[in-house]
């Protein structure tokens, strides 16, 4: 599966097509892309001023900019819409990449131009009911920016309307007329298949719910279509063809997904943790567990698991965590002889453990999605985190019992207090988000910001290592990924509230209830069902399809809505990074440069120890909810 921003895809042009029809459309892909990119990068940098003056206004001067949620927003929908557009340009979009990878390459290229082509289908249906929603709302007034609604949700149409022109002009850049032609027919046929048994699939009700939502998604996921839209063509389909509802109502409900405020900080953490690399607070933290620990067996793995630890706890994304850690940690592991399949295991399965550390944007997106304390999930996410670090640091005292440590010393005194010295600035930063917003100085949206102004600061005046020429490409890679996060976030509300208003909804809690064993039988089919789920869709289209609908079922067994949200969490992670089809494993094996061959075998004990963590913390509510 691929995931994250990438260099944007460029084709050779052949010498024939140095002024034909190719050529046109690649430099018009670059042009969209330039502004895209700039425009996107400005908005990021707004929405930070405009967040932090919210938090200065508020607390130093005791006057409130009354203002500042509302153009937030504003400004976040429009940071959404051009993020899709740069992330579609970068193949930054997350979608299933195995069985394409896994054909003959003449099959993968055709698969990617029926994929290409459903990506354009979808963008030019939903361009109607984008222009309806936006007539709608232009006579809807935004409270305290005094203008129409009109101005922030024409960021949808826009931002559809680029993401045609993209989609269509990738086409002519990297597909021959051939490929196009049969990818035509695919499309075309499928198409006119569902059109043909349109009454037949509005009779069968919850049958058409499997054609559209089981059998459509996974074939568009299969071919490589992103995860967004494969959601949003199944759930257009489906409106469609199955019920007198209008497309308009996708549009409003992708708007509703992608414009909870909560959200806001997801671009803000994203910034922090590339920021956190770039001024080097990260490494610091990793020189002084490597001072405290590294001597002993499987010494450096414990740092690698504390680093984890800490590093999840400021940056909020997983891949810059990995990031962060990798590069720094590695070379001294593999000095030492450790197996490189073992390194990858243990940083995949760390990525796994920490997602439940605040500020995870998996908590945030649960608890925006279900109306649960983000404050809550903060909190209660610390000791669950802690019980899988303590069950994979016994699998890696076990792997290291034979290791060699004659040729290691433990680091002098002064070695650890000058380590922890430089370290601790950075150490501070974790507690400062916290005291933030324990405090009430900022909200848990605001408090992002104050994070990114606080790394910043020990970047620049601390640790001296701020490096200007690389703010603009972080900057593009936040947008980016917001742009894909968000996307899906959109897609997958309008396919849940599709879900819902089927019908399924109430069947599924009424199959939940019944399950045999009651609460302890409900759990346990939920950590099995989240572990595929995490494996296959991803991490957060599961929890946002998955989410709101069962965390009711677990409120009416008597199940706490944090302890259940932290148990779907983990759950999920233990998918999301176990082979063979978990993104995040694949990811671990990017960063840290190691084949997932030499990783496949040795990550079990590892995800084994991660299960057994799991059925601790279900069978133990006080560890989620003991501090609330």
């Amino acid at each position: 599966m691929s995931m994250g921003a990438t260099e944007p895809h460029a084709p050779a042009l052949a010498p024939g097509d140095r002024f034909g029809l190719r050529h046109a459309a690649l430099w018009l892909d670059r042009a969209i892309g330039i502004l895209t990119e700039a425009v996107g990068a400005i908005i990021v940098v707004a929405e930070t001023c405009i967040l932090f003056a919210g938090v200065v206004s508020r607390y130093v001067f005791d006057s409130p900019l009354i203002w500042t949620d509302e153009l937030g927003n504003f400004l976040f929908l429009w940071l959404a819409m051009l993020g899709t557009v740069v992330a579609l340009r970068n193949d930054g979009h997350m979608r299933l990449t195995t069985l394409v990878n896994w054909v003959r390459p003449t099959y993968g290229r055709w698969f990617s131009s029926v994929g290409a082509l459903v990506v354009v289908a979808f963008v030019l249906l939903i361009l109607k009911p984008a222009l309806e929603y936006v007539d709608g709302q232009q006579y809807t007034e935004l409270t305290t920016l005094g203008i129409s609604d009109g101005y922030r949700v024409v960021a949808l149409l826009f931002g559809m309307s680029l993401a045609a022109i993209i989609a269509v002009l990738r086409l002519i850049e990297s597909t021959t007329w051939r490929d196009f032609a049969l990818a035509v027919a695919v499309v075309g046929g499928v198409s006119l298949l569902l059109w043909l048994f349109q009454a037949q699939l509005t009779a069968m009700v919850f049958g058409s719910l499997f054609v559209f939502f089981v059998v459509l998604v996974a074939f568009c996921v299969g071919i490589g279509v992103p995860i967004a839209f494969s959601f949003g063509i199944a759930t257009m389909s489906y409106l469609a063809l199955s019920t007198d509802m209008p497309l308009s109502v996708v549009v409003n409900r992708m708007d509703e997904g992608m414009s909870n405020l909560l959200l806001l900080s997801v671009p803000m953490f994203v910034f922090l943790g590339l920021l956190m690399e770039m001024t080097g607070i990260a490494r610091v933290m990793v020189n002084f567990l490597v001072a405290l620990v590294g001597h002993v067996r499987g010494g450096l793995s414990y740092v690698l698991l504390g680093a984890m630890y800490l590093v999840s706890g400021i940056s909020g994304s997983k891949a810059a965590d990995m990031a962060a850690v990798a590069p720094v940690l590695f070379p001294e592991m593999r000095k030492r002889g450790q197996h490189p399949g073992e390194l990858a295991s243990l940083l995949a399965t760390s990525s796994a453990m920490s997602e439940t550390i605040p500020p995870s944007l998996v908590l945030i997106t649960i608890g925006s999605v279900t109306n649960v304390s983000i404050s809550a999930l903060f909190t209660g996410g610390l000791l669950p985190a802690l019980v899988a670090a303590l069950s994979l640091v016994v699998v890696a005292w076990w792997r290291a019992r034979a290791e060699d440590t004659s040729d290691r010393t433990r680091a002098a005194g002064r070695v650890i207090l000058r380590t922890f010295l430089i370290a601790f600035p950075g150490l501070t930063l974790p507690f400062v988000i916290r005291f933030f917003v324990v405090r009430g100085i900022a909200t848990a949206t605001e408090v992002s910001t104050v994070g990114v102004v606080w790394t910043a600061f020990l970047g620049l005046v601390v640790y001296r290592q701020f490096d200007w020429r690389r703010i603009y490409p972080l900057l593009v890679e936040t947008v980016a990924l917001t742009g894909a996060v968000m996307l899906i976030v959109g897609t997958a509300t309008a396919m849940a509230w599709a879900l819902t208003q089927s019908g399924f909804s109430q069947w599924l809690v009424s199959i939940m209830a019944g399950v045999p064993g009651g609460r302890a039988g409900f759990l346990a089919i939920t950590i099995v069902a989240f572990i595929i789920l995490g494996s296959v869709l991803e991490g957060i289209p599961a929890i946002l399809l998955f989410g709101p609908l069962l965390l009711p079922v677990a409120r009416s067994m008597g199940v706490h809505e944090v302890h259940y949200s932290i148990i779907v969490i983990l759950a999920m992670g233990i998918g999301l990074f176990a082979p063979p089809f978990g993104v995040g494993f694949y990811g671990a094996c990017a960063i840290g440069k190691i084949s997932p061959d030499d990783a496949l075998w040795r990550i079990w004990p590892y995800i084994f120890a991660l299960v057994v963590a799991l059925i601790v913390v279900a069978a133990f509510p006080w560890l989620s909810i003991g501090f609330l």
